[in-house]
């Protein structure tokens, strides 16, 4: 819970100014119209308190999963074991993930507005189903980044140990986490760039039903592709960087907890 917590706390406010970035590249409205550079920490209240949390609730589903399978089993179950582990995780963090990225998208393309004034008009619009508007799509994008991501971080770990005869230390886990991340951030981004959409719909319009399908058409027929990979390159350099920064500190605060 610690480790996790800490390294969740880490990467989400470190990276946060290309978050921003990637968010408003990918608005209906246009990086500009959403606030281009300016307020480039908008929305940073509602990370700083979901991320600890939300970190936390992941690995200790993930690693309660992973120990079920006992040691010495089948190298080829270990692969499986860990694409299940992480899908829990996600499903499982995404309840705590969810209201605190739906108001910091929010704030990340209107940065006049307070936070705490974005989470008063969306309670008051649309309730407390509107703060998890877009679970479906984030669950979504999260489950299918995390079969590529955490099985190839296992999986470079295993080998770079194998190579050098001892267990990876925190920043060879660390490198392992950038490569694993930023390959898995660009084969999702369509699916990212749908959930944003479903987040910062208005109440009432077709995107704002959450069919996550619907959105991907929508952005297919009016941008093409490089509106389903908008905010590509951001998106590729914050997780990769995230990667390296909240797989590395996770691994290092849970040796020095344990």
């Amino acid at each position: 819970l610690k480790a996790g917590g800490v390294a969740g706390v880490c990467v989400d406010l470190i990276l946060f100014p290309l978050d921003t970035v990637k968010t408003r590249l990918q608005s209906p409205q246009g990086f500009r119209r959403a606030g281009g550079f300016r307020g480039i920490y908008a929305g940073v209240p509602s990370t700083a308190i979901g991320s600890f949390p939300n970190a936390a609730a992941f690995f200790i589903t993930y690693e309660t999963v992973k120990s079920v399978v006992p040691r010495g089993s089948s190298p080829c179950l270990s692969p499986v074991m860990h694409m299940l582990a992480a899908s829990l995780g996600e499903v499982v963090a995404c309840l705590i993930r969810v209201p605190s990225e739906v108001i910091k998208q929010r704030a990340q393309v209107a940065p006049s507005s307070s936070t705490l004034r974005i989470l008063s008009h969306t309670l008051y619009q649309e309730g407390i189903q509107g703060l998890y508007r877009g679970y479906k799509s984030t669950v979504l994008r999260e489950i299918p980044f995390s079969l590529v991501q955490f099985p190839l971080w296992e999986s470079l770990k295993d080998l770079w140990s194998w190579k050098q005869g001892h267990v990876v230390d925190s920043w060879q886990s660390a490198v392992c986490g950038a490569f694993a991340g930023g390959f898995a951030a660009a084969v999702t981004t369509p699916l990212d760039v749908a959930k944003t959409r479903i987040m910062l719909a208005k109440a009432g319009s077709s995107n704002a039903s959450g069919n996550v399908l619907a959105a991907l058409g929508d952005i297919w027929r009016t941008q093409g592709v490089s509106g389903l990979f908008a905010g590509v390159v951001p998106r590729m350099a914050a997780i990769s960087l995230g990667g390296f920064i909240f797989l590395g500190t996770y691994e290092k605060s849970r040796q020095l907890l344990l």
